[in-house]
């Protein structure tokens, strides 16, 4: 029977060598597709310039704060568990704040 220490030493090797067949497989498709596109005359450049004219996706701040669980919301999206059915102005973040350093300053 395998120790511990033993099976640990087995399972990075198996990672190892997982990851070089992952590497091998996705060079051979991406020669493969390299050989596809240039068979069917499609320009590697177009295909690349397409893809620019997506758009790109922008990280939101987020506006509210449950302070018992630290969660935040950017307010886009589904309202998150903790804010329906209250008063999101009392989780805004800025709102927040300004209590917060309003107990500070009465302590």
């Amino acid at each position: 029977m395998n120790t511990y220490r033993e099976l640990l030493n087995q399972l990075e090797k198996l990672k190892m060598e997982i990851e070089v067949a992952r590497e091998q497989e996705a060079r051979l498709i991406a020669e493969r597709v390299v050989e596809l596109l240039a068979e069917s005359g499609v320009i590697r450049g177009s295909l690349a310039q397409q893809g620019r004219n997506r758009r790109v996706r922008v990280s939101v701040k987020p506006k509210y704060w449950d302070p018992k669980t630290g969660a935040t919301w950017s307010g886009r999206g589904r309202t998150p568990h903790w804010l329906v059915g209250k008063d999101p102005e009392q989780f805004r973040i800025d709102h927040v704040d300004d209590a917060l350093r309003r107990n500070d300053e009465s302590q």
